[in-house]
């Protein structure tokens, strides 16, 4: 089993991996050309960092590919009253006493530092599905789990803004 991806996932890799095609590879490879005109290429720093560039490029493109090829598209709809996919969330940490603002992304899109948190992930899985106002445990390992409240839901849908993990 592959990445889980929404339709809209697999929207902005197709495209990336299309401006990367067109746009991106056609001025790596004028960067090439260029660098191998100014003449030796064993002392030519510029011919390695265009080289290097387009094969990253290259790399990027193959792994989008096969992303896409082994992906399972799950639904980013829920219910009203229920967390989901593209929802933000604030959960209330109960051993903490504060409460962390979150908005549920698929791991593509997960970015904790920006409180995307992924649906893989151990407080992902286990508010999805729940209610304001739900307990919920939180179970990280088997020694290790936390309690927290689900305290507010906002039906978020627009997920333009998010960005596609860069490997």
């Amino acid at each position: 089993m592959g990445e889980r991806l929404t339709a809209s996932d697999v929207k902005k890799i197709e495209e990336e991996i299309e401006y990367r095609r067109l746009v991106e590879r056609k001025r790596i490879l004028n960067d090439v050309k260029e660098a191998r005109a100014q003449g030796d290429l064993s002392e030519n720093f510029e011919y390695y960092a265009a080289k290097k560039e387009k094969n990253r490029n290259d790399g990027r493109i193959r792994y989008l590919e096969k992303m896409l090829k082994y992906a399972t598209i799950v639904d980013d709809t829920s219910k009203d009253d229920e967390v989901g996919m593209n929802n933000t969330v604030d959960v209330y940490f109960e051993d903490d006493d504060e409460t962390e603002t979150y908005k549920l992304v698929t791991s593509i899109r997960g970015d904790s530092m920006h409180n995307y948190i992924s649906i893989e992930s151990p407080i992902g899985k286990a508010i999805m599905g729940h209610k304001v106002g739900d307990r919920v445990q939180v179970v990280v390992n088997e020694n290790v789990s936390y309690y927290v409240r689900i305290k507010k839901i906002d039906k978020t849908t627009d997920d333009s803004n998010d960005r596609i993990k860069e490997f």
